[in-house]
């Protein structure tokens, strides 16, 4: 692994090529039209580039909507370096700037930087840092405020709607739902300059807002798809109604526990029913926080504690995924921990909470199961629980959780 190639994270960005917009806005404009996309634009009149472009994620097509909505415009995209798997070349020319997920990466703003004073250009940037997972506003980065505020440029916002809905990152199999997105400049570039950092962060926190699930209802749509439900036991992996963890099942418009027998109806508004007894979350996220809120709590109690074997695969380029073999992942208040054997060697890769403020969860990553990641600066380790099953959202809560609880700690002391 010493000798492998890493992927090189100093290449400036350029600007997209110019014989690929047309394919671009060919693989992009006619599948946002079939879903009738509508994008509203609001205090954009004269504003042109360079400006920072701050995108909700939801799905890949995002990218798609993002391109119309700039439309007849180019951006340089921030992209996570598994994007680039096999295709390096064709996203360097494209314009892309690469990211390994939740790292402080001072080449990153030297590249945004680039692209915003050199280039002219768009700088499209998906803070949240992966899909979201039930369609609500995710965490977003403490130094966002600081970034936008360092470059100096407008901020404009594109908060999309119905993309979550079209391809759930827990069901990956498309349905058509109408998509709608609000496209914003939420700080001018005079402003940009006179605003506080506090004043920053409330206008970006308060573009960022979005629940697919209300959204839906208020506009009426209807999910058709028959198998709505299924993935998201993934997600809503704790029972209402017993408490038990990790044993939701889900088929077709069906979620039911496997410990105590209760089952739920995802409905075409994307509600959910009981079949019998109470309904305790009609909304979605409510139970997605009710369980949010109880990893809150067994921190705050001091019972939480994860640790299991983890199949381990490197990405260190773009070549693609190396296998690296069983090692012991553990996660407590004092971060993440994962050890083993390398090469015949001892390895140890240890993340403190205050190195990770969200954490990064695939569902049956390409058919090998459920993952997270941890990144370096210059490797990302996929790893696969080996015992446990329903575990990594539970993972993602409980990074979170743990970040908020040690930074409050710390800014009390300073």
């Amino acid at each position: 692994m010493i000798e492998v190639k890493r992927f090189d994270m100093d290449l400036k960005p350029r600007k997209e090529r110019f014989y690929l917009t047309p394919l671009a806005w060919l693989l992009s404009l006619p599948a946002v039209w079939l879903r009738q996309l509508r994008v509203n634009k609001v205090n954009m009149k004269g504003l042109k580039p360079p400006y920072v472009l701050l995108c909700t994620h939801h799905a890949f097509i995002d990218f798609k909507v993002t391109t119309a909505a700039i439309f007849p415009r180019r951006a340089n995209y921030i992209v996570a370096i598994d994007g680039y798997i096999g295709r390096e070349k064709l996203l360097r020319n494209v314009g892309s700037i690469c990211k390994r997920k939740f790292t402080n990466d001072i080449k990153l703003v030297r590249h945004i930087r680039y692209a915003l004073e050199t280039l002219k250009n768009i700088v499209a940037i998906y803070p949240e840092a992966r899909y979201s997972l039930i369609g609500t506003t995710a965490i977003l980065p403490e130094s966002l405020s600081k970034l936008v505020k360092t470059m100096g440029r407008p901020v404009v916002m594109l908060n999309m709607h119905g993309n979550h809905l079209t391809q759930p990152v827990w069901n990956l199999k498309p349905r058509r739902v109408p998509l709608r997105a609000d496209m914003t400049q939420i700080i001018t570039k005079e402003e940009i300059t006179t605003l506080g950092l506090d004043e920053i962060k409330k206008r970006i926190d308060d573009a960022f807002v979005y629940d697919e699930y209300a959204w839906l209802k208020q506009q009426g749509f209807k999910l058709r798809f028959k198998k709505r439900a299924e993935g998201l036991e993934n997600v809503l992996y704790r029972c209402p109604a017993c408490g038990v963890e990790h044993q939701m099942t889900a088929k077709d418009n069906r979620l039911s526990c496997a410990a105590c027998g209760k089952t739920w109806l995802k409905q075409t508004d994307a509600t959910l029913s009981a079949v019998t007894g109470e309904t305790e979350f009609a909304h979605i996220p409510d139970w997605y926080e009710y369980e949010r809120a109880m990893v809150r709590k067994d921190i705050e109690d001091g019972t939480y504690r994860f640790e299991d074997d983890v199949r381990v695969e490197s990405l260190p380029n773009s070549d693609g995924y190396i296998p690296l073999g069983i090692m012991r992942l553990t996660h407590d208040i004092n971060g993440f921990r994962l050890e083993g054997t390398l090469e015949g060697k001892p390895f140890l890769l240890e993340k403190p909470p205050l190195s990770m403020y969200g954490l990064h969860i695939e569902y049956d990553y390409f058919g090998k199961g459920d993952c997270l990641d941890l990144s370096t600066l210059d490797d990302t380790y996929y790893l696969y629980p080996v015992n446990h099953r329903q575990v990594v959202t539970k993972l993602h809560f409980a990074t979170e959780e743990i970040y908020k609880i040690i930074h409050a700690e710390m800014k009390q002391k300073k």
